[in-house]
């Protein structure tokens, strides 16, 4: 007969959990990202639990201080946003102008493109497609607004709660491997702590980069291009894909010859330059340690399973799994 541990135990729910959050996953996108932001900002509220301030008020000023900041900085980019999204819809027939008059000719020129024609011309949308598209965007826009008033007060009630709730998990490990998994948890904030922190700060110097760059190189929505680029390098080769596609694009239709160029090429260079040798390495440095194939199987596993919040997570998650990896090593290393 089988003997049930604690070990056994501890072992089933671990499993179950992770089913369970897999099962969830499409609607886990606020719980996660308030977790994220309370796992982020409670060192800041441990520091000002060192001045004397009572925890209930750290968090409550931990919270205010968010709020502001991104009402700042919402604030502070809309008009520059606004002005730049307006003079994106002012290109957008010389964008469509550029693609039917010299695009498209130049693909029919260089390949074979009538079977795609009568491939797209058989397949057109139709009404019901249409239909169905219309209700998923209604349903994916409402989720959205469920997401951004969620995630707050997730994140300010886990925040209030974030030492009970790690204490709680505490206790739910076994005696016998409880100093282990505390050791391993540790160095896994280690590494988490390091990661978003050095994430963060690139998002910001390659934000700014790219879009006073591209400014500079002459591009009217260079701006934004540069602010959408920045957000998306949280995930790997995103942000540097949508850049070098949407500024050349963005450049030819402007300046409508291949000549004019070579100001946002330079910006590109430089910018991965910075990135690859200057900025990842001090900011983040070798602390995840990842090899480059790795990575990429990592993103696309994440966003395989999880959606969109798993792409966010599959570095740091990626992180976590290689310390337990280097532990079972250690461990295999040092049996008989």
């Amino acid at each position: 007969m089988f003997r049930i541990t604690h070990q056994g135990i501890f072992i089933f729910f671990t499993v179950l959990t992770i089913f369970l959050i897999y099962l969830l996953a499409p609607i886990l996108t606020p719980f996660m990202l308030g977790a994220l932001l309370a796992y982020l900002t409670n060192p800041l509220v441990k520091k000002l639990e060192k001045l004397h301030i009572s925890h209930f008020l750290s968090v409550v000023l931990v919270f205010m201080l968010l709020v502001l900041l991104v009402f700042a900085l919402v604030l502070m980019l809309f008009p520059i946003v606004q002005k730049q999204i307006l003079m994106l819809i002012e290109m957008a027939p010389r964008i469509t102008s550029w693609i039917q008059d010299e695009f498209l000719p130049w693909v029919n020129e260089t390949t074979n493109i009538s079977a795609l024609k009568t491939t797209l011309t058989n397949n057109l949308p139709t009404a019901s497609w249409v239909f169905n598209t219309m209700l998923q965007s209604g349903y994916d826009l409402i989720k959205l607004v469920i997401d951004i008033v969620l995630t707050p007060i997730v994140f300010f009630y886990l925040l209030l709660d974030w030492d009970k709730l790690c204490n709680f998990l505490k206790v739910l490990i076994p005696k016998s491997i409880r100093a282990t998994v505390v050791k391993l948890v540790k160095e896994c904030d280690d590494v988490l702590g390091a990661f978003f922190r050095g994430q963060l700060l690139l998002m910001l110097a390659l934000m700014a980069i790219y879009g006073i760059g591209l400014t500079i190189a002459g591009l009217n929505v260079g701006l934004m291009i540069g602010i959408i680029g920045g957000l998306l390098s949280i995930v790997p080769y995103l942000g540097t894909a949508f850049i070098i596609i949407s500024a050349t694009a963005t450049a030819l239709v402007q300046f409508g010859s291949w000549h004019e160029l070579t100001g946002v090429l330079i910006v590109v260079i430089i910018g991965q330059s910075l990135e690859s040798y200057v900025l990842t390495p001090y900011l983040i440095g070798k602390r995840i340690g990842l090899h480059p194939v790795a990575v990429i199987f990592a993103v696309l596993a994440g966003g395989t399973l999880f959606g969109f919040f798993g792409v966010l997570l599959a570095l740091p998650v990626s992180a976590v799994i290689k310390v337990l990896l280097h532990f079972v090593r250690q461990r295999y290393m040092v049996s008989d």
